[in-house]
């Protein structure tokens, strides 16, 4: 396994955990920019060069390497796990898609089918997701009637990756207090050109696939969501500090304790 879903500096002055639906864009451009001056004209998922990509299996032993030897500065961001999947929701199910399509091809019309949700037009956003939840829950829980996406599957598994393949994280911030998160990275790696996150743009590259989210994110979540909320992610809440009681508060209760939750990622 070692460590899928990590994108590392060509200088090797940062490894990133990337977990989807977390300022993921954002941060890859900003990883370009420190290595090259510039940002990366297009969608950075797509990039293949200006980075090192696990996913190029020529890179694979330079990045096992940087990582295991700790020369690099290892992170990821996470996010209140409320808003990522409703942010997932509104993406991935409701948005068109940068090829013109609907994500994932036939996905969306099974969803229509057997969850009964809507996605078009003046629809009832809330019943829509709830109904969607159930499908997530369905897919994570039980891998059924597919296994879960990458866009709602627990923060916690995609991290828990790269503590299985060996690696450490010297910073894990929060999607919610990002230019503090992202400035202590760039302290510590002192990358070749110095980025200023509060004078960057925000590369969200899902941003205007879908519609708007009508209602604050408390709205969403009754009591049966909730549930299927802890059912599925309770393990990201626990490990960091997301307040599970109240989707209203988005914030994290603290810092993430990179002790404990090495030690809980260890132990799958």
């Amino acid at each position: 396994m070692a460590f899928p879903g990590t994108w590392m500096t060509e200088s090797g002055t940062m490894a990133y955990r990337v977990v989807p639906k977390c300022a993921c864009s954002t941060i890859g451009q900003i990883m370009h920019f420190s290595d090259h001056g510039r940002f990366y004209d297009g969608d950075i998922h797509d990039a293949s060069e200006g980075l090192v990509k696990w996913g190029d299996t020529d890179s694979q032993s330079r990045i096992s390497a940087a990582v295991r030897e700790g020369r690099s500065v290892n992170f990821t961001c996470v996010r209140n796990p409320y808003a990522r999947i409703l942010s997932a929701f509104f993406d991935k199910i409701c948005g068109i898609q940068r090829n013109g399509g609907r994500y994932r091809g036939n996905l969306v019309p099974l969803l229509i089918q057997k969850y009964g949700i809507e996605v078009e037009g003046g629809f009832d956003q809330i019943r829509s997701f709830r109904r969607f939840l159930l499908f997530a829950r369905d897919t994570i829980t039980w891998r059924r009637p597919m296994p879960p996406d990458i866009h709602w599957s627990p923060v916690a598994g995609h991290v828990g990756t790269f503590v299985a393949g060996g690696g450490r994280f010297h910073h894990v911030f929060f999607t919610e207090d990002f230019n503090a998160g992202i400035s202590a990275v760039l302290a510590d790696a002192a990358p070749p050109h110095a980025v200023d996150p509060g004078a960057i743009p925000r590369f969200n590259e899902s941003e205007g696939h879908g519609p708007k989210r009508a209602h604050p994110v408390a709205d969403y979540f009754d009591d049966l969501s909730q549930h299927l909320m802890l059912e599925m992610y309770k393990r990201d809440f626990e490990i960091f500090g997301y307040d599970f009681e109240n989707p209203s508060n988005t914030r994290a209760s603290g810092p993430v304790d990179l002790e404990k939750m090495h030690l809980l990622l260890s132990d799958g």
